[in-house]
């Protein structure tokens, strides 16, 4: 007997619509929160960015107003301090290095360079640096890659001329932030730089990243053994200032324990060198940050950059003042290396870096013009898609730095540009093996985490004022307050003007029987106790950190407040430099509060400050932010309305906001990727061409 198929039962058409309907829908909400998540990590890591850099750079403008306005004050740093007016570094020396060992006490065997530097030694550093267990380049051979990069720089323009008359191409490379394997991938994609294939690298070649220092000697080398075909530009973190505070220096001392201390006066001699940008074919200018409207490339092709090591500090020596003309030369040099585009018309200040300008598509429009330009290309700026037009495709951003934030938060680029000044680009993301294994929602929560512990480092530094604001809004002390006052208090506190009702799920989730409208304000503070974010706060580096490390900053700034050089600053010393700095320092607007930490930096209470005791605070400050014992909940040691937190409304179960907490800080312990370092790989990247027309 045979088997009788049964008949398919016919499909309800209404059914199926409906059906198709609601996948729809389910598919738009999750594409919906996955761009909100996006949206708002985005706008935490820029923001933090540009926060960190913002404090950088008010500290030094705090430190230059001292030189500038306190008498005496700039004779008494110019032997304090490293000026930004240097001693010279005697480049043809040639003396002992210490040897270095690796981490099993091998002594140096590596790849041994001489002069003159060729493209075999360019290819040997690459197979050297790209290893895992390599050693590090002998100090020797770094400092020849350094004082004759500096030599040979010294006798450029401030603005490279570069042609593609014989290339018929060239191709621009932005930010690389220590990312060899970037570089990497730009080579092994695009070839080593030659005659028929040059380059210009538009800054930003160290901090943040593991490999600075490989990138700048890589990068310095091909400089030297292709000098017609590699165009060196500065950016705003080839500055020893910036370095102090985002890694750099910190990546040369631990590498070079021997020898740091010269190769850094090398490398300060190499910034001091390094042309301010290049234009090409007398058609296309290229800068690190940008312009502004008062920026004239007839004052900029004058001016002698060899003054700026540091562009945060003033060109001064000796008891002289910062002259006219000096002051206007060094904010174009300021302009160049700071300024970011905006949407709109004119020129304004860059609040949030705190430093440059933002200039719009009225002042791209007015400089191309007076200067017979047809594009400005700039870097300065992370882009999701590693470059970006602006004002009507006049501006156009590269970015070469892939996963700058996070594994998967960008992608780099780099851009070419045919002998018509026609651009493309390459996109690319390298080791992305890496992001290939991992799903989109996981690349999200990746890169989401990565975000929300960087805030939460930044939160944990401003606990304090985030307890007295939420008091503000909670007087009878109940733990509840409403959304709109939740996010106040979180702006009134951080400044950093964020979207804290997007935020708000992620630092202070509602609980099942808490109204939607109403935020219990202890998960975000007991968040801020959890371990993950202790770990958070402990990897960032403060400016304090950055100050303190450089101990002659701080001698300087308490040689200049000891106004009768008593080896003492008193109450009424550090009174009158504040009356003098709220006149030039507008928004100062601390006066209390920095006397109050005039009083407890008087560790003996006797009335006065000596510098051991100007010092003792920055170490104790130092030494508590880097305490590593365990730290206990919010019930074990806060307050808030100066009542312990325990006394509360009794409405509010601590017990469950620390849970809730610590369920948080669980998931974002487990989201982190933990990024093992292994061979560079060039070839395991992904790679996308684009082409535009403009």
């Amino acid at each position: 007997m045979g088997c009788i198929a049964s008949k398919p039962k016919k499909t309800d058409p209404i059914n199926a619509i409906k059906a198709v309907i609601l996948i729809q829908r389910w598919y738009r909400r999750h594409q919906a929160r996955m761009e909100i998540k996006r949206l708002y990590t985005w706008e935490i890591f820029t923001t933090l960015e540009y926060a960190g850099e913002q404090d950088q750079v008010e500290l030094y403008n705090f430190f230059n107003a001292l030189l500038t306005h306190i008498p005496s004050a700039t004779a008494e740093a110019s032997g304090e301090r490293r000026s930004s007016t240097p001693s010279p570094v005697r480049l043809n020396e040639d003396s002992q290095y210490k040897e270095e060992y690796d981490k099993i006490g091998n002594r140096y065997g590596g790849p041994e360079i001489t002069s003159p530097i060729t493209g075999k030694d360019v290819v040997s550093l690459i197979e050297a640096f790209r290893r895992k267990r390599s050693s590090h380049l002998h100090a020797k051979y770094v400092a020849l890659i350094l004082r004759e990069a500096a030599s040979r720089l010294r006798n450029l323009p401030n603005l490279h001329n570069a042609s593609t008359a014989t290339s018929k191409q060239i191709t621009v490379c932005g930010d690389l932030h220590g990312k060899l394997d970037d570089l990497l991938v730009i080579f092994y994609k695009n070839g080593l730089p030659s005659p028929e294939n040059p380059y210009i690298f538009n800054g930003d070649f160290v901090d943040r990243g593991r490999k600075g220092l490989e990138v700048f000697l890589v990068l310095l080398a091909c400089y030297l053994a292709f000098p017609h075909s590699v165009y060196l530009n500065r950016g705003n973190h080839e500055d020893s200032v910036m370095n102090a505070r985002y890694g750099f220096i910190h990546e040369v001392e631990a590498k070079y324990q021997n020898n740091s201390e010269r190769i850094l006066k090398l490398i300060d001699e190499v910034y001091r060198w390094l042309p301010l940008g290049s234009v090409i074919d007398d058609r296309v200018m290229v800068v690190h940050g940008g312009i502004s409207d008062q920026t004239d490339l007839d004052i900029i092709k004058k001016l002698d950059r060899s003054k700026y090591i540091s562009i945060l500090r003033p060109p001064v020596e000796g008891g002289e003042s910062l002259e006219e003309d000096t002051k206007i030369e060094w904010q174009q040099v300021f302009d160049m290396m700071w300024s970011d585009p905006q949407r709109i018309d004119g020129c304004v200040p860059n609040v949030l870096r705190g430093a440059g300008t933002y200039f719009g598509p009225d002042i791209t429009s007015h400089f191309l013009k007076k200067h017979n330009l047809q594009l400005l290309v700039r870097s300065h700026e992370c882009k999701v898609d590693g470059y970006e037009f602006n004002h009507n495709d006049l501006v156009v951003t590269i970015f070469s730095a892939s996963s700058y934030y996070a594994i998967g938060s960008n992608r780099g680029a780099y851009m070419k540009l045919n002998f018509k000044l026609e651009p493309h680009f390459v996109q690319f993301i390298s080791a992305a093996s890496k992001t290939r294994e991992l799903s989109i929602r996981q690349r999200v929560g990746i890169v989401e985490t990565s975000a929300l512990r960087g805030l939460g480092a930044r939160l944990r530094a401003k606990r304090l004022e985030l307890e007295l604001e939420f008091e503000k809004h909670d007087p009878d002390n109940t733990g509840i307050i409403t959304i709109s006052e939740w996010c106040e208090a979180m702006e009134n506190a951080t400044n950093l003007g964020l979207s804290w009702r997007l935020l708000r799920p992620r630092l202070a989730p509602s609980s099942p029987n808490q109204a939607e409208s109403e935020v219990n304000y202890l998960v975000t503070l007991q968040l801020l106790d959890t371990d993950t974010m202790i770990k958070a706060e402990d990897m960032e580096t403060s400016v304090a950190d950055s100050l303190y490390n450089n101990v002659s900053s701080l001698e300087a700034i308490f040689h200049i407040i000891d106004a009768d050089h008593s080896g003492f600053i008193s109450l009424s010393e550090f009174t009158a430099a504040i009356d003098l700095l709220e006149q030039h320092l507008p928004g100062l607007n601390q006066r209390e509060h920095l006397l109050h930490m005039c009083r407890l930096m008087d560790l003996n209470n006797d009335g006065a400050v000596d510098l051991n005791e100007f010092l003792e605070a920055f170490r104790l400050a130092e030494q508590a932010r880097n305490k590593k014992e365990p730290i206990g909940t919010v019930t074990d040691r806060r307050t808030v309305g100066g009542e312990d937190i325990q006394n509360l409304s009794p409405n509010i179960s601590l017990m469950a906001s620390g849970a809730t907490a610590a369920a948080i800080a669980n998931e974002l312990q487990e989201m982190i990727f933990n990024d093992v370092e292994n061979d560079i790989d060039p070839s395991d990247c992904e790679t996308q061409m684009v082409k535009v027309k403009i």
